[in-house]
């Protein structure tokens, strides 16, 4: 079949101007190349190595913002193409959330975790990140609590979290620890 291309952050989280970050795409396959789009615009063709292809953004400006995709291609015919990746570039003004993981970082398959993210700061919003994963989802409305029920080893991982303010002035914190759960 068809390849995929999975596209994420390294590590995850919005960027702070003068931050770094990196654009990671993955596909099965690995004789083509791959090309980097931003805005729909072909900004690069990517240098890899086997299934991998990385972009660095070092020194963040608010240029950077936008959003990223992947194309793979093999004899110039493009035979995948990846989510879109949103890239934001803000100043973090909010403390860094502290993440934990209840009941420890090493379950067994089938049981249900919760991950608890605590913001100093009231009226947050927070966002999981696993690292990997393209989409973030956003924790229950200032509580900061996400439940995974009946974990797989597929959600196994290094898990961060990010926390912005709920007002028309959106304030990001900077992102919090990181934790890996370990599921046997």
């Amino acid at each position: 079949g068809a390849p995929t291309i999975s596209i994420f952050l390294k590590p995850p989280g919005v960027i702070p101007p003068g931050g770094s970050t990196t654009i990671c795409c993955i596909c099965q396959r690995s004789y083509g190349s791959f090309v980097l789009y931003k805005d729909s615009l072909r900004l690069r063709t990517l240098g890899q190595s086997g299934s991998r292809a990385e972009f660095s953004i070092s020194n963040a400006t608010y240029n950077d913002r936008g959003i990223y995709s992947c194309h793979y291609l093999e004899g110039g015919t493009v035979l995948a193409r990846s989510d879109e990746l949103q890239v934001l570039v803000e100043e973090l003004r909010l403390p860094r959330p502290e993440l934990s993981v209840l009941p420890g970082h090493e379950v067994a398959v089938g049981a249900d975790v919760m991950l608890r993210c605590t913001s100093t700061h009231p009226s947050t919003v927070c966002y999981p990140y696993l690292e990997g994963q393209i989409r973030a989802q956003l924790f229950s409305r200032e509580q900061g609590d996400y439940n995974l029920s009946h974990v797989q080893k597929g959600d196994s991982g290094r898990y961060s979290c990010q926390c912005y303010t709920i007002n028309a002035s959106r304030e990001w914190s900077a992102v919090s620890n990181t934790l890996d759960l370990v599921v046997r």
